[in-house]
């Protein structure tokens, strides 16, 4: 019953941190609008220095829960993420002047190192927990839902908070978020270091293995996978939110507080990713993680070709919020629907694959959270180049490379996943 106790406490605890995760990920895109005013270059800049952060800390951080735990790896991620706010916080200051921009960038890199070792730590602790297969998944799944609950808030919440873009919009706008986070980080930093956390990496033996978990082929074509699929499940929101937010005939057109419809409907996408993870969530248990995959891949393609060749001026309603209006419902084109309906397929995607890739792994399986935490830097790349094709051909056809993207994540599901190493030792 203790045992059971614990782990309940330890799922909880998980749980709460994967929606932190997705609280400080969240604000780069939206805040992306503030600087991309200012600097044209500067749109997903914030959003390329939080993923690169991952490159430099994914494999750092897989040695850190071997070498001093799963609990202590996330206090300083906790102190570590609540000093990269407050460096977003002093680029609202007159005095920084012309440098704020970098010294935003230089927050939202501190910020990087902060989720990779907080995503280092929850998946493959929740995986550990459910005991892999489909209960792993299964509770990926669950914290996963509460990931996306504050997605969902985030844009939101900074989308209300700007209104309309001008040229005097600025990081000030958004100081009670970040307030809001630096409390959330102090909050969580007390409850990890009073809750105890199993430490399973200290339990095995720490002797040099023969193999890593790069000697897997699955693993490895996973952690591509996880690579393209964070790619994707940024770039599609972002693109969508830049898309109304540019009142000019290149986007969406429209005129007033296009950053906060653009904001709310973003946040529609991050609504239905928990919608999605919940119901994943209670079918994980029976429905395979491959067949699960399988299936929202192929959804996810033909939702966002449908996307691509919907005209602009075929419009939807769609709920959205603005200083003037509230709540309320505004029209968009219909491709943005088509999009943001995409939320239900990612929803599933992170857990899956990272199930599957650590599928069978052992003794590799810190390391290997490590080397796939490493790969996330693909949510910086990838919505970046998306950006690019997006200047150059229009925002719809950038989501062509979203669309080879999840082409690459069904080749995984159908034929990528499967372990063909089973004779490397794991115990």
């Amino acid at each position: 019953m203790t045992k059971k106790n614990s782990n309940l406490v330890a799922i909880i605890t998980m749980c709460f941190i994967f929606a932190m995760i997705s609280f400080v990920t969240n604000m780069a895109a939206p805040f992306g609008n503030i600087w991309k005013g200012q600097y044209s270059w500067a749109g997903m800049m914030g959003n390329l220095m939080n993923f690169a952060a991952y490159l430099f800390m994914g494999i750092p951080a897989g040695k850190m829960l071997v070498k001093i735990g799963y609990k202590k790896t996330t206090l300083i991620a906790l102190a570590t993420g609540f000093v990269g706010i407050c460096i977003q916080w002093l680029s609202s200051f007159s005095f920084v002047g012309s440098a704020a921009i970098y010294v935003y960038l230089l927050g939202a890199f501190v910020c990087g190192f902060c989720v990779c070792m907080l995503n280092t730590v929850v998946n493959p602790m929740l995986n550990i927990l459910g005991g892999g297969g489909n209960r792993g998944n299964q509770l990926i799944q669950t914290g996963g839902t509460l990931n996306s609950l504050t997605g969902t808030l985030t844009p939101l919440l900074v989308g209300a908070l700007i209104g309309t873009v001008t040229d005097k919009t600025s990081m000030a706008d958004v100081t009670p978020l970040l307030f809001i986070a630096m409390g959330v980080f102090l909050v969580a930093f007390f409850i990890i270091y009073f809750v105890t956390i199993p430490e399973p990496a200290k339990e095995r033996n720490t002797t040099v293995y023969e193999h890593s978990a790069w000697n897997f082929r699955h693993f490895v074509m996973g952690a591509i996978a996880i690579f393209f699929y964070v790619g994707i499940e940024i770039g599609i929101p972002a693109q969508v939110n830049f898309f109304l937010s540019d009142a000019t005939e290149k986007g969406a057109g429209i005129a007033v507080n296009g950053a906060a419809i653009g904001g709310a409907i973003a946040a529609i996408y991050w609504l239905l990713m928990m919608v999605g993870r919940f119901l994943s969530t209670l079918i994980s248990g029976k429905v395979s993680t491959k067949l699960q995959m399988t299936v929202v891949s192929t959804v996810a393609i033909l939702l966002v070709v449908i996307a691509i060749f919907v005209p602009k001026t075929v419009t939807v309603n769609m709920p959205g919020y603005s200083a003037a209006d509230g709540f309320a419902m505004f029209r968009v084109p219909l491709s943005c629907l088509f999009l943001v309906l995409c939320g239900l397929c990612t929803s599933v995607m992170w857990g899956a694959i990272f199930n599957l890739a650590v599928e069978g792994l052992g003794k590799y399986t810190e390391s290997a959270s490590g080397i796939f935490m490493t790969l996330v830097v693909g949510g910086g790349i990838m919505p970046l180049i998306q950006e690019f094709i997006a200047k150059g051909a229009g925002y719809m056809n950038s989501y062509w490379l979203v669309v080879a993207m999840l082409a690459y994540l069904l080749y995984y599901a159908l034929i990528g996943s499967k372990n063909v190493n089973k004779d490397i030792p794991v115990d």
